[in-house]
């Protein structure tokens, strides 16, 4: 099965509410936005966006430049249903973010809850790293999250890596610099504990 058909398999027989990534808001996320995107008319892409209501809430805010993108068509749907007519103020793209090509310096701000940690070959992680360089204008910010070291070793049933700020900063290095970092404790909707890492890094 390909990764795609993975996610969409996934997508298609759970709930929003169901995956083990969830939360009603993602409140941290929100908070590194609004102090690192410059303003409302920041243009920001939310990277394996998928079914997340971050969207929604960065509408509601008054963000007017948003992109989200998601390797599953289904997902993707779910938010713009969800949505409503504001979800035609909001550029939707279904692809692979190692696939894909975005435009050269189109964004201030480039947001990833839960995306990179899945990229376990050295291949991948290197194309994302070279898209996101390429696509995050110069003093833009990469705001990521990743499971932390002492995070999950699965999800989904795919192996995923697990990374401290300072460990995501080396992969980064010399195109990005470690500005701000914290660590969040999420709570599954089964009740586990999962430790996630968020770095803020600035493009030079």
């Amino acid at each position: 099965m390909s990764i795609g058909a993975k996610w969409e398999a996934v997508y298609s027989t759970r709930a929003a509410d169901e995956v083990s990534w969830f939360r009603p808001h993602l409140e941290t996320s929100l908070e590194l936005i609004n102090r690192f995107a410059g303003g409302s008319s920041a243009a920001i892409i939310d990277v394996g966006g998928g079914e997340a209501t971050l969207a929604d809430d960065l509408l509601q805010q008054g963000f007017q430049n948003l992109t989200v993108l998601d390797i599953s068509k289904t997902a993707l749907e779910v938010a713009r249903k969800r949505i409503g007519s504001a979800a035609d103020r909001v550029h939707w793209i279904v692809s692979d973010i190692t696939e894909v090509n975005p435009p050269a310096s189109a964004y201030d701000l480039w947001h990833d809850r839960a995306v990179f940690h899945f990229l376990t070959m050295p291949e991948a992680r290197k194309a994302y790293i070279e898209r996101a360089t390429s696509a995050i204008k110069a003093g833009g910010h990469l705001v990521l999250s990743t499971f932390g070291p002492n995070g999950p070793t699965k999800c989904s049933g795919l192996d995923v890596m697990r990374y401290s700020p300072e460990a995501l900063q080396a992969l980064l290095a010399p195109a990005f610099r470690l500005v701000a970092d914290l660590t969040e404790i999420h709570t599954t909707p089964a009740g586990a504990e999962q430790q996630f890492t968020y770095g803020v890094f600035q493009k030079s």
